[in-house]
């Protein structure tokens, strides 16, 4: 018999949280206001990591209580410590303190792909998920074989490979489903639209605010950018996200491609911020969401002016300072809420699969038996799982948080 709870990131996007027995998957934040946190389980002796964005590790140190082994890639590792360190700082009122960030440390094992875990009668491995650098789908073998895509993407970008599906039959399957419904465009025609829209603001005086997840999209918005030969300046927690990651070359696509963008990016030291104002720039910073970060200094600054545009590049939670400048035109600075008169864009720069990947996917896991399918991560997932059972013919579930089935 094996127990599956979910605790978080049901028929939502945020605080991914799923239990197997003893073994929690993930356990991460929803970047609301206030954030969210996964709903009680129960102790954990093993906690997995698949990848390092806040979603799926934010309040990973809460569980540091019940004392687990902690497991994930290296690269997911040192990019989760640098997002909980942020975490405590920014956060008015953080869910951890410093004890419990030095223990999720200390307990702590690094695990690569394809590398063989057992813990609890269970073998574990992890795979290629496609997302960011060191993310990890979670396949679980016992007398039931289990596999946790977490958030995967099949298609290569420039920084990275797509997710190893070579993955061995399942009997159930929990998939993201993030953008079921949606294709995403085609990445040659998108970057293009993107870079045009970035020399058009650049040509007529104004500033591109480009607001990236530090993790993944900044390291690919500056290749892009290049590429065609635009200079970026690069602020924000991205810069120290791109020297950890130069320090993994096995997990991204090309190092040497990585290298060569961030010598030709101009890196803005603390303090020199308004100097970069002083001629049309592009400007590739943190936050992803707007939730902080200096992409609101700037916007502080370039709120009433026209020529300037703020380009969002990627998946804005809803309540998130993105998603409210996206749909009203205003966004929160903190000490105010103001009017928009630069332009807002998005592009759809996503690391997660769409509607296509997802369906090819789960018709991959129905070739090799899969026999039941958990549809998470995402704002409809009672319809994915719906259209599984009715095209596939496979039992599927749309859980909500706090669900538990025994299989």
């Amino acid at each position: 018999m094996t127990v599956i709870r979910f605790l978080g990131g049901c028929r939502e996007v945020g605080r991914s949280a799923v239990m197997i027995d003893s073994i929690i998957l993930d356990y991460g934040l929803k970047p609301s206001d206030p954030p969210e946190f996964p709903v009680n389980g129960v102790a954990p002796k093993n906690l997995i990591i698949s990848h390092g964005h806040l979603d799926h590790v934010g309040v990973a140190p809460n569980l540091m209580d019940y004392d687990p082994s902690v497991f994930m890639t290296p690269p997911t590792k040192d990019l989760s410590d640098i997002l909980l360190k942020d975490s405590m700082k920014i956060m008015e009122n953080p869910p951890f303190g410093k004890r419990e960030y030095m223990q999720f440390n200390s307990n702590t094992v690094e695990i690569r792909y394809d590398e063989p875990l057992f813990m609890d009668g269970w073998e574990i491995t992890f795979f290629n998920a496609g997302h960011i650098p060191g993310s990890a789908s979670v396949y679980l073998s016992r007398d039931i074989s289990i596999l946790y895509t977490g958030d995967i993407r099949l298609e290569e970008t420039r920084l990275l490979d797509g997710a190893d599906t070579a993955f061995p039959e399942t009997d159930v399957m929990i998939i993201e489903s993030t953008y079921f419904g949606v294709e995403h465009p085609d990445r040659k025609k998108l970057e293009k639209l993107f870079v045009e829209s970035v020399i058009e603001t650049l040509d007529v005086g104004g500033h591109a605010i480009i607001p990236a997840f530090a993790v993944g999209r900044t390291q690919e918005v500056m290749m892009i950018l290049t590429s065609h030969g635009i200079t970026p300046y690069v602020d924000g927690m991205g810069k120290e996200v791109t020297r950890i990651l130069e320090r993994y070359p096995d997990y991204i696509k090309s190092v040497k491609d990585l290298r060569r963008a961030m010598k030709k990016s101009i890196i803005v030291e603390r303090g020199k911020r308004e100097s970069v104002l002083e001629e049309p720039s592009a400007i590739i910073t943190t936050a992803g969401m707007l939730n902080g970060g200096p992409a609101l200094f700037y916007i502080s600054r370039l709120y009433n002016d026209e020529r300037s545009k703020i380009i969002l590049t990627g998946y804005q939670v809803e309540g998130t300072n993105g998603d409210k400048a996206l749909k009203t035109n205003t966004i929160d600075l903190g000490m105010k809420t103001v009017k928009l008169k630069m332009k807002v864009e998005q592009y759809d720069f996503s690391a997660h699969a769409d509607d296509k990947q997802l369906k090819d996917v789960v018709r991959k896991a129905g070739k090799r038996g899969v026999e039941r399918i958990f549809t998470v991560h995402g704002e409809d997932t009672e319809s994915f799982a719906r259209w599984i059972e009715e095209e596939l013919g496979i039992e599927s579930y749309a859980p909500k948080n706090g669900d538990m089935y025994v299989i």
